[in-house]
């Protein structure tokens, strides 16, 4: 009975270590938030592949419909404007009919403007179809990173909340393919059978969204907090992560936390349009000035770094570059869109490992020496009497590395970031301004690409958007604390202060000491252990 009482007590004591033990496998990852994010996130392909498919399609559109270069502009980047009006209304529709409904709606809009498109019969009716298409791309930009924050735990937000941008990779290199794929159609029907087959997948996207849950946060805020708790039940890693979620959603929401029937009334103030409004952009705290200038701050880099006026006249660049068959262009673009896909993958593995700040830091600088010496290759063949190889390679090759740094940390880190540091009364609308910020400046880089290059060359173009990056890498590294880990309640605490900087080193050096000492009286126990184990073995 003795030795029995004394394995128990052993077992205890392994058991209670194991249970502190620094090294702890994490949660296993969380199947039905995993499913969620990626239903939702399939919005965001619309967007890819009208931005992939209008790069080649344009040459077969300016050749057919005898447009100039002016009108291809205006006809490339215009539906990045559009689609403020839907990033605008893409927040108060979300907090009105729900977050799913309006993934829906974004699907249902997307397809009227892409049957448009196929039909068009001449450049005004083509631009009607951009329009409208442009309309439920914004819709679908704003409310697929909020959905997917709002339904993920933390300890794969990171992962999840990058799938938007995921999708949009795989969207740009579906419209790539399509390009090479359907150029071998005639002329005034190939193009149109480009646009136009981007209606199939709206359908599909539509129907899929309806199997969905709601938001648990849109949920709370309509007082239902029963539906917001069975949600929140098999989106969390844990039953005790869901009560504390549903808390912590109550609490942001001005619900008091003793309230726990199925159904409340959200007191008035938690909801008020006007005033979110007044406290996003009036009257905002420390704390929301900092998160409204990082939200949009991030959105704003992320387009006037140039990444759109490479993807979407990647067949021009490549054309600068010495590459002069349209096969030749189309399969370069391919290339693009495959090593933007590849690399967006990998990063959305490395989100919830390395965090969001490192991530985004050595993406930026990765960006910078691409550009720059994109625009240096570019500048000497603009300038040679004679192709040399040596700079078309090396022309072709940063247009590769700048679009994989792009696809590791900017691209993913701009959705993740702007969708979860915003409190939960202000996220719907704060998100949407960041949304419109990237659409706006999206549409003046792309309806202004070719006039710029024209005026200045084309390696003077890259030069400047070299310069651009240069001054995002030093607004996140003083503006951007890390946000790896974090409730989406708690993130608003890390603003408001600027020597936050300062404070995560020394939480930093602090937490390394502390998991020093940690693993050393970890291995200290277990060495107490085997040797306990090894006497009792003996006797």
């Amino acid at each position: 009975m003795a030795a029995g009482l004394g394995a128990e007590s052993d077992h205890q004591q392994q058991k209670s270590i194991a249970d502190f033990d620094p090294q702890k496998k994490p949660p296993k990852r969380n199947k039905y938030a995993f499913a969620c994010a990626i239903l939702a996130s399939m919005t965001s392909t619309l967007l890819g592949y009208d931005i992939g498919v209008m790069s080649g399609a344009a040459i077969f559109i300016q050749e057919d419909l005898k447009i100039t270069d002016v009108q291809v502009e205006v006809l490339v980047g215009t539906l990045n404007i559009y689609s403020l009006l839907g990033s605008a209304a893409a927040g108060r529709t979300s907090d009105w009919i729900g977050r799913r409904y309006t993934i829906v709606l974004a699907g249902a809009i997307f397809f009227v403007g892409a049957l448009l498109m196929g039909f068009s019969t001449n450049y005004a009716f083509l631009m009607v179809g951009r329009f409208v298409a442009g309309i439920g791309v914004g819709y679908a930009l704003m409310i697929a990173p909020v959905y997917t924050a709002e339904v993920s735990p933390a300890s794969t937000r990171g992962f999840l909340t990058s799938f938007p941008e995921v999708f949009i990779n795989a969207g740009i290199l579906l419209g790539y393919v399509s390009n090479f794929a359907l150029s071998k159609l005639s002329l005034r029907l190939g193009w149109r059978m480009m646009l136009g087959i981007g209606a199939i997948p709206s359908v599909f996207l539509a129907v899929i969204v309806l199997w969905m849950p709601e938001s648990p946060r849109w949920l709370v805020m309509q007082g239902r907090l029963a539906d917001a708790k069975k949600v929140l039940d098999k989106t969390s890693d844990s039953k005790e992560e869901a009560l504390q979620r549903l808390d912590d959603i109550k609490e942001a929401a001005g619900i008091p936390l003793e309230w726990n029937d199925d159904v409340v009334v959200v007191p008035k103030n938690g909801r008020s349009g006007e005033a979110v409004w007044k406290e996003l952009l009036l009257h905002p705290t420390k704390a929301v000035r900092h998160i409204l200038i990082a939200g949009v701050g991030i959105h704003f880099f992320q387009q006037a770094s140039g990444i759109d006026a490479v993807v979407l006249y990647s067949p021009r660049i490549f054309a600068k570059a010495g590459i002069t068959s349209k096969n030749g262009k189309l399969l370069a673009t391919i290339a693009v869109g495959v090593v933007k896909t590849l690399f967006i993958l990998i990063a959305t593995f490395l989100l919830d490992r390395i965090g969001r700040r490192p991530l985004l830091l050595s993406s930026v600088g990765g960006m910078i020496i691409s550009l720059a010496t994109l625009g240096f290759s570019l500048t000497i063949i603009d300038h040679s009497q004679k192709k040399l190889t040596w700079a078309v390679g090396l022309a072709i090759t940063t247009v590769m590395s700048y679009v994989a740094f792009f696809s590791i940390g900017m691209g993913p880190i701009t959705w993740v970031y702007s969708s979860e540091i915003f409190p939960l009364k202000l996220r719907a609308q704060g998100t949407s301004m960041g949304v419109a910020v990237n659409r706006l400046t999206s549409g003046v880089i792309s309806t202004s690409f070719i006039s710029l290059y024209k005026a200045m060359t084309i390696g003077g173009t890259f030069f400047l958007f070299a310069g651009i990056a240069s001054v995002a890498w030093i607004f996140f590294y003083t503006c951007y604390p890390e946000t790896q880990g974090r409730n989406l309640e708690d993130v608003e605490k890390l603003f408001g202060n600027f020597h936050w900087l300062r404070d995560s080193k020394a939480a930093k050096k602090t937490a390394a000491a502390n998991n020093q000492s940690n693993g050393d009286a970890s291995g200290a126990s277990n060495v107490q252990l085997v040797g306990r184990g090894v006497t009792n073995g003996n006797n």
